[in-house]
């Protein structure tokens, strides 16, 4: 995916600013920045949850707002921060949502659905799940369905926002080695979102800072991320160090 010099706006007040990159196809890239950086706003854009003022934003070099939302969704799958479902569902019913785009008006599930569905509930670890209510898992497990969900797109893009929030440390560190497996394991270009700068170092291979709308860095981590940059970032004395190979970030 392709970003070229976009811009979006809410009123007079820029939230992106001219930002130009490209995510790398079979890579994990992570989006950090402070607050009102604008990183959700990338998010969004990218997703089609908004439309740029300026700019383009190109998947296999076509605008991605000239692709329909049922052949989009065949390429991105998103799970988003927030999710919530009405009512009482299991989580394969969940999970077989993410068929949607392939499935036939009016037809149930084929063969090649349900192949998907029980592959996605298998690669997030869910099997012993799969018949129980959604309402019964953790905030953890649930998580897991959401991200079944989007695997069950069989999609080549997965936009993840946030999705170690709200959960407590062993559950966010489960999340994010899913999250590693499924690209490594099945080629599935991961773009996501992160507050915690080490664990967007740990699990990433490329990181894109932004600030005030603009795009300050952008590449590997060993790269780009330094005392200066990192300190640039978040506006605060920070310290690169490294530890059993691998970069960390640490307050001065």
């Amino acid at each position: 995916m392709e970003i070229k010099h976009l811009t979006f706006s809410y009123g007079e007040h820029n939230v992106l600013n001219d930002a130009s990159l490209t995510f790398k196809e079979n890579a994990i890239t992570t989006l950090l920045g402070a607050n009102g950086s604008g990183k959700t706003t990338l998010f969004n854009l990218c997703t089609k949850n908004l439309i740029p003022d300026r700019g383009i934003i190109l998947l296999d070099r076509k605008n991605i707002f000239n692709i329909n939302q049922r052949k989009f969704a065949e390429q991105v799958a998103i799970v988003h921060q927030q999710n919530r479902i009405m009512g009482d569902i299991t989580v394969r019913q969940l999970v077989s949502y993410g068929r949607t785009p392939y499935m036939k008006f009016m037809r149930g599930c084929s063969a090649e659905d349900n192949e998907a569905i029980d592959w996605a509930i298998e690669v997030t670890g869910l099997e012993d799940f799969r018949d129980r209510p959604l309402a019964s898992l953790s905030g953890g497990q649930k998580q897991r369905v959401w991200i079944a969900m989007s695997l069950a797109q069989k999609s080549r893009f997965l936009f993840l926002d946030e999705p170690t929030t709200y959960l407590d440390i062993k559950y966010q560190i489960e999340i994010l080695e899913l999250i590693r497996s499924i690209n490594r394991d099945f080629g599935i270009t991961v773009v996501m979102v992160l507050h915690d700068i080490n664990q967007a170092l740990k699990y990433s291979d490329d990181v894109v800072g932004l600030k005030d709308g603009n795009i300050v860095f952008s590449g590997h981590p060993d790269e780009v991320i330094t005392d200066e940059s990192v300190s640039n970032l978040y506006d605060i004395g920070l310290a690169v160090e490294v530890f059993k190979g691998g970069k960390v970030v640490l307050q001065k």
